[in-house]
This record gives structure tokens, sequence and C-alpha cells, in this order.
């Protein structure tokens, strides 16, 4: 039961948090923030969320401007939730480079 509606918020959270990063980043031409993932703690008060940035050169001056912007983030989050869930939850972001992964494992292959 408890795995079911942390799956719920998780889904939730991804689905909120991608809406956020996209308008946040319409205004930055060519960058693309994509949340992969989003998993929530047993007790819903911390969502971890893995974000894909295109071009992932960049990625690193995205992430230090998000994590520095969390609250405000957080606070967003919050305004478009509040009705939903009971605590909004602390947020923590990490690189997904899965991508990156893939790409280097194709350029193996190709040799």
């Amino acid at each position: 039961m408890q795995e079911t509606r942390q799956n719920r918020i998780a889904r939730l959270l991804q689905k909120e948090l991608a809406e956020i990063f996209q308008s946040q980043t319409r205004m930055m031409h060519g960058v693309m923030v994509s949340v992969t993932r989003a998993k929530v703690s047993p007790d819903l008060s911390i969502c971890t969320a893995y974000l894909s940035i295109f071009p992932s050169n960049r990625a690193e001056e995205l992430m230090e401007n998000i994590n520095e912007n969390v609250k405000s983030i957080r606070y967003e989050l919050g305004t478009r939730i509040r009705n939903q869930v009971r605590i909004i939850p602390e947020l923590r972001f990490f690189i997904d480079d899965s991508l990156d992964y893939i790409e280097h494992i194709d350029e193996l292959l190709k040799k």
C-alpha cells in the first residue's frame, strides 16, 4: 500500500518538476532539462530527482544554478501541489548521465 502511494507521489512530482523546468528553460535557447526519474522516501519528505540536461557540456553549470535555486523551485512546486500532498518534500537533484553512457557505448561498438 505504501509503495503505491510513493509511486503515485513520485510520478506527480516528476510531472510537476518537468513543467517547472520547461517553463524556466524556455528563456534559455538551446538548453533542455528533463526529469528522467523521481524517487520519494518512504515518509514522503525527500524527493530525489534525476535530470537529463542537453547539451551535456553545460550540465555542471546548470546543476550549480539549480542547486542554488532549490528553495524557489520547492516553493513553486508547493504552490502547484499544495492540495494533493501534506508535506512538500525536500528536493535533491542529480545528473542522469545514462544517455551519455549509451552514446559512449555506441561509439565503442562502432570502432
